[in-house]
């Protein structure tokens, strides 16, 4: 089984080659949605012990959780050592689960693939790019996004011109859907044939 590492830096359309990736039939583990689901229950009470007042009917506001940790790199780090171990543990079964059903490609999506060291865990490194101007247009038509909001965001990643130093494909999300399917499908006949390095 072949472990492609899917990520890109915020607004760069990562978010869209992972569903094309799945609808082509590659199993994807997508870790956004994964934390989406532990702000949803399993970490629920874990969190609102570190950051009181992050609970909104049952469910952790993502909008107050953000607005506790923007500056503050501690408690950045602090909710970073709550939920990395439980969406490592949620990819781990993914990934046993797929080799179990015989998948022959999967998918990490994981935008911080390389914050956090996961680039070791896989076979290959797509990532999906777009310019500056691009991005900050993208970014900042998201309900509740500030140039401040934005520039914190990236403080936090690596930059994309390092990230693309170290992909094996890259997907470019500039032009139309049509565009980025037939890329992420040159990816996919890559790796069937083994065409790329590692």
């Amino acid at each position: 089984m072949i472990v492609l590492g899917l990520t890109g830096s915020i607004g760069m359309g990562k978010t869209t080659a992972s569903g094309i990736f799945r609808r082509l039939g590659a199993p994807v583990f997508d870790a956004d949605r994964c934390v989406h689901d532990l702000y949803e229950g399993p970490v629920v009470d874990r969190l609102e012990s570190a950051f009181p007042g992050v609970r909104l009917n049952g469910r952790i506001d993502r909008n107050a959780l953000g607005a506790l940790i923007l500056k503050n790199p501690d408690a950045m780090a602090q909710l970073e050592s709550l939920v990395h171990p439980l969406v490592l543990e949620k990819r781990l079964e993914f990934l046993s689960k797929s080799k179990r059903l015989g998948a022959r490609l999967v998918v990490l999506d994981l935008p911080l693939l390389f914050e956090t060291a996961s680039q070791n865990d896989v076979d290959g490194i797509v990532v999906v790019t777009t310019s500056i101007a691009v991005q900050k247009a993208r970014v900042l038509a998201r309900p509740g996004m500030s140039d401040e909001k934005l520039a914190a965001i990236l403080g936090r990643q690596i930059p994309d011109t390092q990230k693309r130093k170290f992909a094996h494909f890259i997907i470019k999300s500039d032009d139309c859907l049509e565009s980025m399917e037939r890329q992420v499908k040159v990816v996919v006949s890559a790796v069937a044939n083994c065409e790329y390095g590692n």
